[in-house]
């Protein structure tokens, strides 16, 4: 047994009867290695992540080469989700020594912490080019012993290479002209047959599809709805969703979002839901609104935990099993399962073939196996059969419901079941934006739940937030992350609710988030707290990867404070966000989407609408309905009635609309600038056209 029995990361706990002497981060695995003279051996991963267990069962259970690590190194254990400031940190160092990165990461560090070597997956032989531990720990352990010097210069150079990389010099750009430069960039790599980007593998990545909706309702460019229309579709036909139980996996391995790796992330559901809900709004599509209602089913179902918040991740891995086995069928079994002729109508519908529709990924066999995945709509597939496309759905909802409860017989894959403060903002920002726009009381309910969780157990001493609970117990200090995706979700809850307390917590968390990672000098969001470890150096987080970067979501953020409150050094700091990423945004847009959202809404100027009323009232109620089914981006909706002392101290120029009082009125403006008050809810509408 290893340091790892107590830790409370399931991903840790997954290391625990390695034979490998594990730590976790800490002061006392680094005094040991300075006491042994020893370098430092870094595995980052994570609980779902299907290589990492792979190259646990290879290289880490394996007696030999935990032996050799445990006579060479000092080795630590890192679960990335838990501490994503050490992953951000030796992985940007991976990025910059070998032009790539993933999980499992593993670095060679001085006892300083300094980096010197770095590689992902490794077996215990090698093969393919890659190396293998039993050949890697020999070599690593003659470098440390007889090449000292070199080491440590190497490790002082990478660590003087991260550290100028945090470095940013704040300058203005246009943004017209960057945003142009994305869509074209966009419209280069698109995939017009399949939907998304570029080659395989493919990744979700709902905030370049939320760029694209933007961009094109500012430049009425249907051809970049068309894009994102065509994407959601074929995601959602294709084995990236899961067809049996809802919700989607993390990416599709190839160009047709058939054959996933089969975890399921939290964020990815939230993402998801936000793009999903959105397409709606553009197309109307019945099949955006149900696939946005079956993501809130599987989040309920699977994901939502008693405290109200949500828990990480579900494995792609089952138990006893390999990488898929709870989602895939033979057309045998689903025939042994179902009466002939709803048989039949699935094996047609999700396209079973009697050898397999897919290959495994590392001997590409075929075992007979399917993925279910549609490749037409139902009313294509109901005219095929001379059918209604209401039977052909009531079919074929009623052999779902009877293969997801035959599969719920199988070995589950493993729940990471702790609660990132994170992933659940963003979250509760998904879930108040579908509650409002489609009217369903059940996703406003959630986004409640988990909002109050969030902020009864996750905030500590002076409103700072921590970023992990598990097991009852909270730890690890909040970071830009954590504040930037809940003041989202706050200000999602704020507009769909019309509750003021959401606005309050969301001003006074936004407080917060200054005081602990505001960079005054530079401008922008250190992505750790004020008193937090600085490791190699205090960076900022500017990337939009597989989750938006805090200062691109925090950016978007301020903005709609701003608006909200009048305060304008919100707009200032958002202003200041923006222009310190100008050479990274402006050399590579479309790894940016998120922060292009900002850059839109300060191109397309932003819309202010304010309600002088109450949400009960008939006109405002009716108003507010219209408004959020209609797809309206970079807008802050106040609704003011007399009396709410709390609202007129957060937004004081709020008097100059309610003071009157008298019927319900609406003032359309732009920029801060405003159209006469109407009080036909109607016309209001028509002014915002």
């Amino acid at each position: 047994m290893n340091r790892l029995k107590d830790e409370k990361s399931p991903y840790l706990k997954q290391h625990a009867d390695n034979p490998v002497d594990w730590h976790p981060w800490g002061e006392e695995a680094f005094r040991r290695a300075r006491e042994e003279d020893k370098p430092v051996f870094l595995s980052i991963g994570y609980a779902t992540c299907h290589w990492c267990h792979v190259m646990a069962h290879e290289s880490f259970e394996d007696p030999e080469v935990a032996r050799l690590m445990n006579e060479a190194f000092v080795s630590i254990k890192v679960d990335r989700e838990e501490r994503p400031d050490i992953d951000h940190t030796y992985m940007l160092v991976c990025q910059m020594m070998s032009g790539q990165g993933g999980w499992p990461l593993n670095v060679l560090l001085t006892p300083d912490k300094e980096p010197f070597y770095s590689a992902t997956y490794l077996p215990k032989r090698g093969r393919g080019g890659r190396p293998g531990m039993l050949e890697l720990v020999p070599w690593i352990d003659g470098l440390w012993e007889d090449e000292r010097e070199k080491v440590m210069r190497s490790a002082e150079n990478l660590t003087e290479a991260y550290r100028k990389s945090t470095r940013h010099a704040g300058e203005t750009f246009d943004y017209e002209e960057t945003l142009d430069t994305a869509w074209q960039a966009f419209r280069s790599s698109y995939d017009p047959e399949h939907g998304g980007f570029g080659e395989a593998p493919k990744f979700p990545s709902p905030h370049n599809l939320g760029f694209l909706l933007r961009y094109g309702w500012r430049t009425d460019s249907g051809e970049a709805a068309d894009m994102v229309e065509r994407t959601l579709t074929r995601m959602r036909y294709g084995g990236l969703f899961d067809q049996v139980g809802f919700g989607f996996h993390r990416y599709s391995t190839d160009r047709r979002w058939l054959v996933p790796h089969f975890e399921k992330m939290l964020y990815d559901q939230a993402g998801l839901l936000m793009a999903y809900t959105e397409g709606w709004q553009v197309t109307g599509r019945e099949l955006f609104r149900d696939t946005a209602r079956q993501i809130v089913t599987y989040l309920e179902r699977c994901l939502l935990s008693d405290t109200g918040g949500f828990h990480s991740a579900e494995d792609a891995d089952s138990p006893g099993g390999g990488e898929g086995d709870f989602y895939t069928w033979t057309a045998d079994e689903i025939r042994e399962l179902l009466p002939p002729g709803q048989a039949e109508l699935v094996l047609r519908a999700w396209n079973f073939t009697e050898e397999g529709n897919w290959r495994e990924e590392s001997s590409g066999r075929r075992d007979g196996t399917n993925i279910p995945h549609r490749d037409r709509s139902l009313a294509e597939l109901a005219g095929e059969r001379g059918e209604e496309p209401e039977t052909t759905a009531d079919l074929l909802e009623n052999a779902r419901g009877a293969l997801r409860e035959a599969r719920e017989e199988r070995p589950r894959p493993g729940l990471d079941h702790k609660i990132l403060t994170d992933w659940n903002g963003m979250t509760v920002a998904a879930l108040a934006r579908a509650a409002r726009t489609f009217g369903r009381e059940r996703e406003e309910e959630l986004a409640r739940g988990a909002a109050d969780f969030l902020l009864d157990e996750m905030r500590h001493g002076e409103g700072h937030l921590l970023h992990r609970w598990c097991e009852g117990e909270r730890s690890v200090r909040g970071n830009a992350d954590d504040y930037a995706f809940l003041l989202w979700g706050l200000l999602e809850l704020h507009e769909t609710t019309r509750e003021t307390r959401w606005l309050e917590e969301a001003v006074d968390l936004a407080k917060v988030f200054v005081r602990e990672c505001w960079d005054p000098a530079e401008g922008g969001f250190f992505f750790t707290g004020a008193s937090e470890e600085v490791i190699l150096a205090r960076a900022k987080e500017f990337y939009d990867g597989a989750m938006p970067s805090a200062n691109s979501v925090a950016a978007c953020c301020l903005l709609r404070l701003a608006r909200l409150t009048g305060e304008s050094s919100w707009e200032e700091k958002a202003e200041r966000t923006l222009a310190l990423y100008k050479e990274q945004v402006s050399g590579a847009p479309t790894a940016f989407s998120q922060m292009l959202q900002a850059l839109e809404w300060q191109v397309e100027g932003g819309r202010e609408i304010i309600v002088r009323g109450k949400p009960g009232e008939a006109p405002v109620r009716r108003f507010l309905e219209d408004l959020n089914r209609r797809f309206l981006p970079h807008r802050a909706v106040l609704v003011a009635g007399e009396g709410d002392e709390t609202l007129a101290r957060l937004a004081p120029f709020l008097e100059n609309f309610t003071r009157r009082g008298g019927e319900p009125a609406f003032y359309i403006c732009r920029n801060y600038t405003c159209e006469r008050p109407v009080t036909d809810p109607e016309k209001a509408l028509e002014l915002l056209e």
